[in-house]
């Protein structure tokens, strides 16, 4: 009884070793694993990129001769950028995305910014 004990002992100790070895092989076999991890294992550093690139474009468009940037917002994250919030006039949206484009890190711009209703300046034209 004793022996069936030990050979139990002895096979579950081979498999412990042998499967720790493959998965050591797996890990070794996947490069680009290594740099997801190494992103993933800072991500106070992506935040900060991504923070610097947002406010990058913020100031981009607040520097735009007569671009009103008071109520867009802009979130960055890994070269994404996504623009939301409202502005006065129509011709701004589009301003916006191209000048968003320009902003150096920038990959792609998702630009969600509607037309304000409190433009102000529409034209109803009563009496």
């Amino acid at each position: 009884m004793k022996t069936v004990n030990l050979l139990k002992a002895l096979g579950i100790a081979l498999c412990v070793a042998s499967a720790s070895s493959v998965y050591a092989q797996a890990s070794d076999a996947q490069p680009a694993a290594d740099t997801a991890a190494a992103s993933a294992a800072n991500p106070k550093a992506t935040k900060q990129a991504d923070r610097k690139l947002g406010r990058d474009v913020r100031r981009a468009l607040s520097r735009t001769s007569g671009f009103n940037v008071s109520n867009v917002f802009v979130r960055a994250r890994g070269g994404a950028v996504t623009l939301t919030g409202s502005v006065p006039q129509g011709s701004m949206i589009q301003q916006a995305g191209d000048v968003a484009k320009t902003v150096p890190g920038v990959t792609s711009v998702a630009n969600k910014i509607t037309l304000s209703p409190r433009s102000g300046g529409g034209g109803g034209g009563g009496s």
